[in-house]
């Protein structure tokens, strides 16, 4: 199988992996609109009754995790609170912590896949089972390095991507990727990020002065927040099979000027 036909797959997969993560939204929103409230409803009510800059900070690094707890149900519901009077946060404060929690759980992530990760890729590279995938520990080098050159604008609009935002860390750090590039732009990403929900709350804050109303009006402005990001996401994996392609093409003319 060659390169371009797995990069397909993994597309595909991504994908799947995607309208999965979108069906487990709908499903919670179907149990919304019954009586038994939905997972991310029980966790809103939860952080809803012991909001503060610490359960912030722990639910964002939860949220830049493998465990997909949506940061959407953490940093819309803060920065809505803050603007409260008689609040005991700050606006801006939010999307501070929060960032700082997404970044805490990105770089515990990095972590854990260079110095656990990484072995396993390796052995598993070079093993029987590896190379009949076709891989090698010379193609995972040059991976490293490929991420390595380029990674930093993965993991930036990686934080910004759903279904992506949680995995990013993982690649930087089984590739080693320097990690004061890997910090910055993953604060800088997950910066943006938690800019945009905040303004969320703040939208919701200006149309929604019952909070009793909050979740219901939260989880439809949500609904197109992920349509968004899911069109980014399909434009960026357009935007990849196209360089793939063009740079296919590119090496086989030059492969047939030195013939």
């Amino acid at each position: 199988m060659n390169d371009h036909k797995k990069l397909i797959l993994f597309l595909l997969a991504l994908v799947a992996a995607v309208l999965m993560s979108d069906a487990c939204f709908a499903q919670d929103a179907a149990q919304a609109a019954s009586a038994e409230p939905s997972w991310t409803e029980k966790l809103y009510f939860w952080f809803k009754d012991h909001m503060n800059y610490w359960t912030i900070i722990i639910l964002m690094a939860i949220e830049s995790s493998v465990i997909p707890l949506p940061s959407e149900v953490v940093v819309p519901p803060a920065a809505y609170f803050s603007l409260q009077a008689n609040s005991s946060l700050d606006f801006w404060l939010v999307i501070l912590v929060a960032t700082v929690g997404a970044y805490l759980g990105s770089a515990i992530n990095y972590g854990l896949s260079m110095l656990i990760g990484r072995p396993i890729i390796y052995a598993f590279a070079d093993s029987k089972v590896g190379h009949f995938l076709h891989l090698s520990k010379e193609k995972m080098e040059r991976a490293e390095q490929y991420f390595q050159q380029k990674g930093s604008v993965s993991i930036f609009f990686g934080r910004l991507l759903p279904a992506v935002r949680h995995l990013i860390s993982i690649p930087a750090g089984l590739s080693r990727m320097n990690f004061a590039t890997f910090s910055f732009f993953t604060i800088i990403g997950a910066g943006i990020w938690n800019i945009v929900l905040a303004g969320l709350g703040y939208l919701l804050y200006r149309i929604v002065p019952d909070d009793t109303q909050f979740f219901a009006q939260l989880e439809h402005y949500n609904h197109y927040l992920k349509i968004a990001g899911f069109i980014v996401l399909g434009a960026v994996i357009v935007f990849i099979i196209y360089k793939v392609v063009k740079n296919k093409k590119t090496r086989k003319q030059e492969d047939e000027k030195t013939r």
